[in-house]
């Protein structure tokens, strides 16, 4: 670590993300972390530490998600040998350790070291959605009970996330907007639900625009862009439910017929 500073760390990360060097990026915010801040992080290097984070697991998660689509299609070919689905599957499992290894890093700092430092408000809201995010990305790649204990520790730091932000923040504030998107989606891919997505993010999405004259200045773009996405999102989700309902009702009539 050629760093010697707060100072230093930060430019440094700042050069690494710059040039797209995410794990550099991840180790500087890090040092921060535990050499010069005691826990507790500006707005600027928490920004850091959460982007070096989304692109470090961003990368192996669409890694995984590919190989496990190759494997889907790969695996039912008949010319496929059965050492081809071998090394198939030896290659998600590569990913998914890795993927597994830097949430549980991620974690373990939001939880034993920034979480007890956080001030109340945006911060200690940023760091439980952080943790229901990470362990919603472990969630997403388990299996059988382990599934069960990700799904369910992602929805109590989601719960205890927006309970907080009910309380403390403004319902156009884009942390409490990314934690509504973020928590919508964990309720349409983690538990299959896109009613209940739905009606988070229309709760969160109505009662922004409710107060939209009374956005922030300095927060607007980032709040439009995430009322956007919830928007977007819904549209999604309300096709799908409208698209499932209609394939049930024909199968119900062909049952009846």
């Amino acid at each position: 670590m050629a760093a010697k500073s707060r100072e230093e760390c930060l430019y440094l990360a700042k050069v690494a993300e710059a040039v797209d060097r995410y794990s550099e990026m991840l180790e500087f915010v890090k040092a921060i972390v535990f050499k010069f801040s005691h826990g507790q992080l500006t707005p600027e290097e928490r920004s850091l530490l959460s982007v070096a984070y989304k692109n470090v697991t961003g990368q192996l998660r669409s890694s995984w998600r590919s190989i496990a689509h190759i494997e889907e299609v790969e695996s039912p070919k008949s010319t496929t040998t059965q050492r081809e689905r071998e090394l198939i599957r030896q290659e998600r499992t590569r990913i998914e350790r890795e993927i597994v290894k830097a949430c549980e890093d991620v974690l373990q700092i939001v939880s034993t070291t920034l979480i007890p430092a956080a001030n109340p408000g945006d911060e200690i809201v940023f760091y439980h959605k952080m943790k229901g995010d990470y362990y919603r990305y472990l969630a997403e790649l388990s299996r059988g009970d382990k599934r069960k204990d990700h799904a369910a520790a992602s929805l109590d730091a989601y719960k205890v996330a927006y309970k907080l932000a009910l309380g403390s923040l403004e319902a156009t504030h884009p942390t409490r907007l990314g934690l509504a998107l973020n928590f919508a989606v964990y309720y349409r891919d983690v538990l299959n639900s896109p009613e209940r997505a739905c009606h988070l993010a229309k709760h969160a999405f109505d009662e922004a625009v409710a107060v939209l004259d009374q956005m922030q200045e300095t927060t607007f773009r980032d709040s439009l862009l995430i009322l956007q996405l919830l928007r977007d999102d819904m549209t999604l989700w309300y096709k799908e439910i409208q698209e499932r309902d209609e394939q049930e009702a024909k199968v119900q009539e062909q049952m009846a017929a």
